[in-house]
């Protein structure tokens, strides 16, 4: 007996009864949205609430209604699920399990009056995962493919009043094998539904190809049906079909995204054209645009609201799109699917260079060893090419669109020259990229996901190694290392982080094989929630009660759900900064990193200050420099007057590169670059400290005693923490080698798994042991003591030495390692504390810092470009940086001083001698690392402050290499300095 026909949502084919793929664009013909509230019912199984939902005479009275577009998950019906890389269903291609949540929609709606007679399309722009689609009782057909358009010709069907459209939406489909990528499971009709009429012998689709060539452009829009093109501006006034060069236009560009405005007339309706010239080739192993290398510099977009999922309205993408503009990003991948169409029209306009990515992601299929995988099995050729087919006709008209890529992370297969030769013939004006084949054969760009810096600076020499299953020096390895190299994702922005950023940059920026690189990603995908307080908090994958799931990996953003800007942004936007300002040999020398501005739109400002104080300013004025090129200029009169010497303090210069004038995306002197040097020559090393002449210090009895006193400072004799200077109570300092986990010290895969090795050798819980406290006769306080974990002989001798030094109380500190910090008993684990230093308990009174150092925000060793050395004030909760996930942050490198303030407390100072790290927060690490949600960090009545030799960086191991060397603390013994002062 023959095997029964699939259902629809569990056929492997993409779709039935649709209209053929097209492009996406606006006109005057009449239009109608659908939008709004629908009747809907979700039932638990494929077949929703039985054969009778197309029915004109079923009573839904009694169902919930629902917004379109949205996900029913976030409308009150089921439950989101988040999985990385896992398929929340058995790996049994095509089928889907019997539990298979289907929403089932109705609406009933009435034409407007005067709609025309003739043609009427029915569109969906977007529902997961299959929809099969009936009108007033005919099924028209089903579509799969979830983040893109599909189409049904419902003329003859669609009636003038009382029409009823029935939608049935299975949460899985076959199609769910695709779309394994990374984010929420979010079910629904989540994008725009519209009844469009289209006029007999109308345009249904068109081509628009517009190159550019040495000042000229050459522009040809073919259709399917005669129609005039206009083009006002250029004089253009032609029939479809026609060749049209024009002597000379302005070229679109990310930098300058030059429309031109026209109009494609045919059977009575007007269709908006917008159109870029511009050429995109890859010659000499370079990718080239309007004949000139660009590097993108550019960020990995999911749709995401913390509200509202992938059902983002236009004010969201603008505001997206406006923060990328402003933050120097130039190009977002559209990972891992086509965008609403709304955000490409906006990239036309705003600037931005677009790698369009194809809805295809098979990463499940990692855990059956990559057997089955789609790409590979024939029975999936039409689902895939489908996928391309409908994005590539969709988007093909946009300038912004200069990269198509074929997918994400779906291995290798058959189906990839399938989709290469449909692309190639249909649109052969745009490269192709595909990262995951490692013989390349189907992209025109070499591609990688998260090299360190060394593989990523071999790569730029052209001299990496062949990936696995390449021979050295075959016909694939040859063409690869002649392609250019698009970092498609790096720099992974999970929690604290990501690290490195600008030395990812500087390797970028010195070879010409790299044509540029994307952050992954942009925002993170928390979804909004309510505690049983009614606190909004963000959920991740690991809220919600489901396996699998990728419990925090979908917080991996540099914007926090809310689309509040991180500080890895901040650093983002200033390693990518488009200008490079800096001071050589007495000028200053301006580099041009554009790729098609000169710097005629900026205006340049300087100043110069004195510890922080602002001793003089002006203009800058900068010569008109063309991209790629340098200038320099002498240094201001004012700024040489302040660097001759002879005063105490440091002295800065500070020059901002800002826009001139208003943008669409940013007001008149928004800050496009900045860079800062020291004029003066810094001063020596403080001498060794010594007793203030003439000072006589009161000591108390020796150890064991009560109390010990020096000067206004007074220590428990027994522990020797320093327990109150003149009227200020305080406790500390205690050594201090720990910091709550950050998601990049977790790491991903045992070499990157630094927090587990911490935790397993007991850097998390130190005990301290005073082993003497001494008077000797040089008028000094000696505090020596062990630090160490239980179980273990590794930790550090510490001696605390103070002294009065300029009125105030100096404290040195000496660290050195002891015991076996490689734990040969234990599997040879080598580890580094990831902090050295000092922690103090302050009365909780104090509110408010003043510092003079890098700031104002958080900065790292491995994170510090986008904090200027200056004199910065926050109070202590605006220091605090809310990750959804709570963990290590609020840290500032290179303080020279501090000082802490707060209602009836003396102001305590803090020098350092000559830099020290600090963190001032109202809870400890402890309670940091203890925390779930930012809510759950309570005042603890104290306010404990970190005065610290240093943190080890932050990296991006969270999903990256492991973090280099050199921005690990060193097992070996370490010395700091500094001295507080009462005012």
């Amino acid at each position: 007996m023959a095997d029964s026909p699939l259902p629809f949502h569990e056929d492997p084919a993409p779709g039935s009864g649709r209209r053929p793929a097209r492009a996406e664009f606006v006109s005057d013909a009449p239009r109608l949205s659908l939008n709004g509230r629908w009747r809907f019912r979700l039932s638990g199984t494929a077949d929703g609430t039985g054969p009778s939902l197309p029915g004109p005479d079923l009573d839904d009275s009694g169902w919930d209604t629902i917004r379109v577009p949205a996900h029913w998950v976030l409308e009150g019906h089921d439950r989101p699920i988040y999985t990385n890389t896992a398929y929340p269903f058995p790996i049994d291609p095509p089928y889907l399990p019997d539990e298979n949540p289907t929403g089932d929609y109705r609406l009933r709606f009435d034409l407007p009056p005067g709609w025309p007679a003739g043609r009427s399309v029915l569109r969906f722009q977007g529902v997961d995962s299959c929809g099969t689609v009936w009108l007033n009782g005919e099924l028209l057909g089903h579509s799969k493919g979830s983040r893109l358009p599909f189409e049904f010709d419902v003329t003859g069907l669609v009636r003038p009043r009382d029409n009823q459209l029935a939608v049935r939406v299975q949460r899985w489909s076959s199609g769910s094998y695709l779309e394994d990528q990374d984010m929420w499971w979010l079910p629904g009709i989540f994008r725009d539904v519209e009844l469009l009429s289209r006029p007999e012998g109308g345009i249904d689709d068109f081509t628009v190809r517009a190159s550019y060539r040495d000042g000229a452009g050459t522009l040809l829009v073919t259709a399917d049906a005669p129609g005039h093109v206009e083009v006002p501006e250029l004089g253009v006034a032609a029939a479809t079909g026609e060749r049209v060069t024009i002597p000379r236009v302005e070229p679109w560009s990310a930098e300058n995204p030059r429309l031109y405005r026209g109009t494609l007339t045919a059977a009575g309706e007007t269709i908006e054209l917008a159109i870029g010239f511009r050429t995109v080739e890859i010659v000499g192993g370079r990718l080239l645009v309007n004949g000139a290398p660009v590097l993108f510099r550019g960020v990995n977009r999911h749709e995401h609201d913390p509200d509202r999922g992938r059902s983002l309205d236009r004010a969201t993408m603008i505001r997206d799109i406006e923060l990328m503009k402003r933050h120097n990003v130039n190009a977002v991948r559209t990972a891992h699917y086509p965008p609403h169409p709304e955000f490409l029209r906006l990239c036309d306009e705003y600037g931005l260079w677009v790698v369009d990515e194809c809805d295809i992601e098979t990463h499940g299929f990692i855990y059956a060893g990559w057997d089955g995988n789609p790409p590979a099995e024939p029975m999936w050729r039409e689902a895939l090419l489908d996928r391309a087919r409908r994005m590539v006709e969709r988007d093909k008209n946009h300038p912004s669109v200069v990269v198509w890529s074929l997918g994400n992370e779906s291995g290798a297969g058959s189906a990839f020259g399938d989709i290469e030769d449909y692309i190639r013939h249909r649109d052969p004006t745009r490269p192709l990229h595909y990262e995951r084949d490692p013989s390349y054969r189907h992209s025109d760009l070499h591609s990688l996901m998260y090299p360190s810096l060394d593989d990523l600076e071999r790569i730029g020499r052209r001299a990496e190694e062949p990936p696995e299953g390449i021979e050295p020096d075959s016909p694939d390895d040859v063409r690869r290392r002649g392609l250019p190299f698009l970092l498609c994702e790096y720099a992974h922005a999970m929690g604290n982080g990501p690290g490195s950023l600008a030395d990812y940059q500087a390797i970028l920026e010195s070879y010409e094989r790299f044509c540029g690189a994307f952050v992954w990603e942009w925002i993170d995908h928390g979804l909004a929630g309510r505690d049983a307080l009614g606190r909004r908090y963000y959920r991740h994958g690991g809220d919600i009660d489901h396996q699998p799931n990728g419990e925090r990996f979908c917080l991996d953003g540099l914007l926090f759900p809310d689309r509040t800007p991180s500080p890895g942004l901040a650093e983002l936007r200033k390693a990518i900064e488009p200008v490079r300002i800096a001071v050589e040999g007495g000028e200053v020398v301006v580099l041009n990193k554009y790729d098609f501005l000169s710097l005629a739109h900026l205006g340049f400002r300087w100043c110069v200050e004195r510890d922080g104080v602002r001793i003089a300013s002006g203009v800058l004025t900068v010569p008109d420099c063309p991209a790629r090129s340098a200038t320099r200029l002498p240094l201001p009169q004012a700024a040489t007057d302040a660097s001759g010497g002879g005063s105490d303090g440091e002295t800065w210069l500070t020059v901002e590169a800002v826009l001139a004038e208003v943008t669409g995306w940013a007001p008149a002197g928004h800050v496009i670059a900045c860079g800062q040097t020291r004029l003066d020559q810094p001063a020596p090393p403080p001498p060794t400290p010594v007793i203030e002449p003439g000072a006589t210090p009161a000591i108390g009895p020796e150890g064991g005693g009560e109390e010990l006193r020096l000067g206004p400072a007074v220590f428990d004799g027994r522990t020797g923490r320093l327990i109150r200077i003149g009227e200020l109570e305080l406790d500390g300092p205690v050594f201090d080698v720990w910091r709550a986990p950050t998601e990049n010290d977790r790491g991903q895969g045992p070499r990157n798994a630094l927090a587990a090795d911490w935790e397993a050798v007991g850097l998390d819980r130190f005990l301290h042991r005073c082993t003497a406290v001494e008077r000797p006769d040089d008028g000094t306080i000696v505090v020596r003591g062990r630090s160490g974990p239980a179980t273990r002989t590794l930790g550090f001798r510490t001696t605390f030495t103070y002294r009065l030094r300029g009125g105030g109380l100096h404290l040195l500190i000496e660290a050195d390692p002891v015991g076996d910090w490689h734990d040969t008993a234990y599997g040879h684990l080598d580890v580094n504390p990831p902090r050295m230093g000092a922690r103090f308990a302050l009365p909780g009174g104090y509110s408010e810092v003043t510092w003079f150092g890098r700031g104002p925000g958080e900065s790292y060793a491995d994170s510090r470009a986008a904090a200027r050395v200056g004199r910065h004030a926050r109070s202590i909760d605006a220091l605090q940086t809310p990750y959804v996930v709570p963990q290590e942050n609020g840290n500032h490198v290179e303080t020279r001083w501090l000082e802490l303030s707060g209602a009836g407390l003396p102001t305590l100072r803090v020098d350092g001698e000559p830099l020290l790290d600090f963190t001032a927060r109202r809870w400890t690490s402890e309670a940091l690392q203890a925390a779930r949600r930012p809510h759950d960090l309570t005042d603890s009545g104290r306010v404990w402050l970190n005065l610290d030799h240093g943190q080890q960086g932050i990296g991006s191991a969270s999903c990256g290499p492991a973090l280099p060397e050199r921005y690990r603390l060193a097992v070996r013994r370490y010395t700091w300095s500094l001295t507080l002062t009462l005012h």
